[in-house]
């Protein structure tokens, strides 16, 4: 074992809440170390999640939009999928971004460590390093990073290269005639998404009455609407009770909620049943960090351990599971490490699902509101009613704004349709500054865009839309 190291900072996982951990120590003037496998900072997000993902979708999209032109009056011949060339493109959207964000740790002189690390105790890392073997690394305080993994169903988990978590389904090596997306969540739709404009027959099967579980029901219907046309089918209050791998695919039994069983058989299957915490493996044992039930490590409002020098953020610090939702609690860890007040208490945590049409909201939402029996107002503005919608053929669409009926406050907002995404933006800034509907009202929008959706929904809660009528309620 070599020579112990020292540093004042080790940031443990170089996802983009380790990465935007280390950054902001390091413009603070601290001295700071990464240990992470990878050659560059990006994590699980960069290299293997968000960014390959989101490239794909914007092709998917692109696919989409080809094969409807037509009704507007523009025809292409059916697009040439060169899988190759494709998946070429994808792997340089990654290298060009972890290629900046090596060179942003470069220009912050920031040590980086490429390996694994566990805890020796409550100021000593031991790492195995990809190049040197093992070495041991003191700290006076850490930052836990290390994400998430793809989750496993144990009556499953089946030997068969047909049978693929999120991470072999972007390494996209085939098209599969036909492939069954066990989970109708965010990653299995959005994957979904993908291989059905490349040209798979896309089923899905959730075990829960509907998909999207998280999101609220008339924002996640205009979704569906859209994939019932574009997936083979979508199957919810269904489960999975068993497969095997036979010659050319895997057969699935499927059971329904009236308890018949049917099998079918399938080129590829993905199992996308959410995401695991990195807990394991790490050293935990050796400190006094504590997990709670789901598997989480348990912190406080400034993301501090039960270790008063190790803090924990992003995936392995509880829901939501989300890049921006760790970058954020980076940047707070940090600042409590340098000795600045801050306190992790966002009012909105924005969540989107970057399918076509996209799903997002932020705040209170009305699910919530209605199991905290909490009196609200909820305004829809229907995007048939929206110019700009109109011109791009998306009349799908909905803005919903969640309100207080008393202080007139925006509580929460959800979108769904094209650009939902950037959307969101605006809800979340409302409800962090506190604004009330006046204020969104009042705000100039300009026109024709999607945005003024989000102006005439305010304008709907004092029944003084211009595009929809709907009396003020007494």
């Amino acid at each position: 074992m070599s020579t112990i190291e020292t540093t004042h900072l080790a940031v443990i996982g170089a996802g983009p809440g380790g990465y935007a951990a280390a950054f902001l120590a390091a413009d603070l003037g601290l001295e700071v170390t990464i240990i992470d496998p990878e050659p560059n900072p990006g994590g699980v997000c960069l290299y293997r999640g968000c960014i390959p993902s989101k490239a794909l979708l914007h092709v998917a999209k692109l696919i989409n939009e080809s094969r409807e032109a037509a009704k507007w009056g523009v025809s292409f011949e059916e697009p040439h999928i060169d899988l190759d060339a494709l998946r070429s493109w994808k792997n340089d959207v990654v290298q060009k971004l972890t290629g900046g964000t090596g060179q942003l740790r470069n220009q912050r002189k920031i040590k980086h460590i490429r390996g694994r690390a566990s805890f020796v105790d409550n100021q000593t890392l031991e790492i195995i390093d990809v190049k040197q073997g093992k070495q041991r690394l003191q700290f006076n305080y850490a930052v836990l990073a290390t994400g998430s993994r793809p989750a496993k169903i144990p009556a499953l988990d089946i030997d068969s290269p047909r049978v693929i978590n999120s991470t072999g389904a972007l390494e996209l090596k085939s098209i599969p005639k036909n492939m069954l997306i066990i989970g109708g969540g965010y990653i299995g739709l959005e994957m979904g998404t993908v291989y059905a404009a490349l040209g798979s027959k896309i089923t899905v099967v959730e075990m829960l009455p509907h998909i999207l579980p998280g999101a609220d029901r008339d924002l996640a219907r205009v979704l569906e609407r859209s994939l019932q046309e574009k997936f083979e089918s979508i199957r919810t209050s269904t489960r999975v009770m068993e497969m095997k791998a036979v010659k050319g695919g895997v057969r699935v039994a499927l059971q329904d909620e009236k308890n018949n069983t049917e099998e079918e058989k399938f080129d590829t299957v993905l199992v996308s049943v959410g995401r695991t915490p990195n807990t394991n493996g790490i050293g935990l044992e050796n400190t006094r960090i504590e997990l709670d039930e789901r598997g989480f490590v348990k912190v406080d409002g400034q993301r501090r351990t039960a270790e008063p020098n190790i803090f924990a953020i992003g995936d392995i610090a509880g829901e939501p599971m989300l890049a921006h939702k760790a970058s954020h609690e980076g940047r707070i860890a940090v600042e409590v490490i340098a000795g600045h007040k801050a306190y992790y208490e966002p009012a909105a945590i924005p969540a989107v699902v970057f399918t076509d049409p996209e799903i997002a909201w932020a705040g209170l939402t009305e699910t919530q509101a209605k199991q905290e029996k909490r009196k609200v107002d909820v305004l829809r503005f229907p995007w048939a009613a929206s110019g700009r919608a109109v011109t791009m053929d998306r009349t799908d669409g909905l803005t919903k704004l969640i309100i207080d009926p008393e202080t007139e406050r925006v509580l929460g907002m959800g979108v769904a349709g094209s650009g939902a995404g950037e959307l969101i933006s605006e809800g979340v800034l409302a409800i962090e500054m506190a604004a009330n509907a006046s204020d969104v009202k009042l705000s100039i929008h300009p026109h024709p865009t999607l945005s003024e959706t989000v102006m005439e929904t305010a304008e709907m809660f004092f029944g003084q839309s211009t595009h929809v009528y709907r009396p003020k309620r007494k």
